[in-house]
């Protein structure tokens, strides 16, 4: 149950990907899934940047069909696209591609440099630290873990748990029931202006855009706030709460 709005900021909620862990390190994992289910189908001639650059442009097409619709599981879709690029390929992947996919990310991720640092902060003053991301939980719990942030955040919040994806209005409702927290007291921090900062400001949520080296400039508007790094966001915690 949310209770009265105190008129401070009680909670921060980040997304994961591209917020939390870097695009960077997320590219790296990809091609080394790429790589090792090549080498579990025997398939070590082929090239594989262009196999990955097939699986990405796959994926996120299969992704994009499902922005604010039901859940259907990542690992689903992540699979459905490895299968087709197979079949362009002539190689089969097997049963065992959700594991090579969890062990990857679980040893390649990688957090932005800031980010145990501004969770910490902004826990120390007493803010409730939570993620709401287009998730499978197996995911994100060995993701969270093997980076060692695991038990920095208060509150996890998937699509899985919701039963929608971003923009859907459920995340992000579900995630502030579970935080008991009003729309008004929350922020949420992503680098998607249309799923997270639309999403957020559908539901009163003040919406948050990292954008490292500018380059969505033309979506700004869609935000209320932009930062450069994770960590302007204790700072702008503090000043709305005149701390």
């Amino acid at each position: 149950m949310v209770g009265e709005d105190t008129g401070k900021i009680r909670a921060v909620f980040f997304d994961f990907v591209g917020t939390i862990i870097t695009r960077e390190g997320e590219t790296v994992t990809h091609q080394n899934i790429v790589r090792e289910i090549l080498k579990r189908a025997g398939r070590d001639d082929l090239d594989v940047i262009a196999v990955w650059q097939d699986y990405e442009r796959e994926s996120s097409r299969l992704f994009r069909d499902l922005s604010g619709k039901r859940y259907v599981p990542i690992r689903r879709i992540d699979e459905e696209a490895m299968r087709r690029v197979g079949e362009k390929y002539g190689f089969e992947v097997d049963d065992g591609f959700w594991d090579v996919s969890l062990r990857m990310h679980a040893v390649h991720g990688r957090a932005f440099p800031d980010a145990v640092k501004t969770l910490k902060t902004l826990r120390s003053m007493g803010v409730h630290v939570g993620l709401i991301t287009d998730s499978d939980n197996d995911y994100i719990e060995t993701h969270l873990k093997a980076l060692g942030i695991y038990d920095l955040f208060d509150s996890i919040t998937t699509s899985e748990d919701a039963g929608f994806y971003k923009p859907h209005p459920r995340i992000f409702e579900l995630a502030m029931e579970r935080a008991h927290v009003s729309p008004g007291e929350s922020i949420y921090v992503g680098d998607n202006p249309e799923k997270d900062c639309r999403g957020a400001e559908n539901v009163g949520m003040l919406s948050v855009l990292l954008d490292p080296d500018g380059s969505k400039k033309e979506l700004w508007e869609n935000c209320r706030v932009v930062v450069s790094r994770l960590f302007d966001v204790v700072d702008l915690v503090r000043g709305l709460n005149g701390s």
